[in-house]
């Protein structure tokens, strides 16, 4: 079992409850996606699992163990075999990119050869081939301010996989990328989760991308779980229902933006061609 919550809850230092009473079981190699409207809880409930928020209430086992009832020794150890793609990269600008996919080893390392590191990439033939999956290679050597967006998002990609942790977090991973690019670093993604058997958890935007790389879907709406279920059971009705606060209008990838319009209008939105798109998706 890479996780399991129980009743879990989450209350913010500002009085927000960004989570109420989720109880869900992921096991190791499972790959699952969480979806759900802007607010719903999907950052907090990622960066609970990462370890950067303790829940307020209920019980998180993580990976064999309640990550809080460990010293911080054992806790830093946890630690290293999780790892987290950030929707914003928290990379240093003037960092080189190699040096930044090599942290990714840092919590396994012994501290000397991390500081070793800085002054002599240890392993640029590791750090080349990863950021070659993601068409970077020709970037190794550049500082990270000289990235655009897209590119600082893939370079967090490939350095969660050059760590090669157990369990995979990622808050959406490819918002920043355009359709082209964000297909083919999920693809990535899936096929380095399946090669090591590692757990991967993703928080999506785009729905389309969800019911096509996962076969299972976590709809989450207003810091509750409204449906746990493998993708094929996941109907149009329900995907609709879920994004009802922003109009019924399913956000993808070509549409990351899903527009807030009246209820009434917003049923015309989920009409025939929407739902071919979306069974395309689902290779039907």
């Amino acid at each position: 079992m890479s996780f399991d919550l129980k009743q879990v809850g989450l209350t913010h230092g500002n009085g927000f409850r960004a989570l109420h009473g989720i109880s869900l079981r992921v096991g190791r190699a499972e790959r699952a996606a969480v979806i759900g409207p802007s607010g719903a809880g999907k950052t907090s409930l990622i960066r609970l699992l990462g370890t950067a928020l303790r829940p307020s209430e209920g019980r998180l086992d993580l990976l064999g163990d309640n990550p809080w009832q460990q010293p911080a020794g054992k806790l830093r150890a946890l630690r290293t075999r999780i790892g987290t793609i950030h929707q914003s990269p928290p990379i240093p600008p003037r960092l080189r990119v190699i040096t930044a996919i090599l942290a990714g080893r840092l919590g396994v390392w012994p501290a000397w050869r991390g500081l070793l590191s800085l002054l002599y990439p240890a392993d640029i033939a590791g750090a080349e081939a990863v950021l070659a999956r993601f068409d970077l290679a020709d970037r190794l050597f550049d500082r990270c301010d000289r990235l655009s967006g897209g590119q600082l998002q893939r370079v967090g990609i490939a350095r969660v996989l050059y760590q090669q942790p157990d369990l995979i977090l990622a808050d959406e991973p490819v918002s920043a990328l355009d359709p082209a690019l964000a297909d083919a670093a999920l693809g990535e993604l899936v096929s380095e989760s399946e090669r090591r058997q590692a757990t991967l958890f993703a928080s999506l935007h785009a729905v389309d991308l969800a019911l096509k790389w996962f076969p299972r879907i976590i709809g989450l709406r207003a810091g509750e779980v409204v449906f746990d279920l493998p993708t094929a059971r996941v109907s149009d009705t329900m995907l609709s229902e879920l994004y009802a606060a922003e109009g019924g209008v399913l956000p993808t990838q070509a549409n990351p933006r899903a527009p807030v319009r009246d209820p009434g209008e917003a049923r015309m939105d989920i009409g025939p061609q929407k739902i071919v798109k979306l069974d395309a998706c689902r290779g039907r």
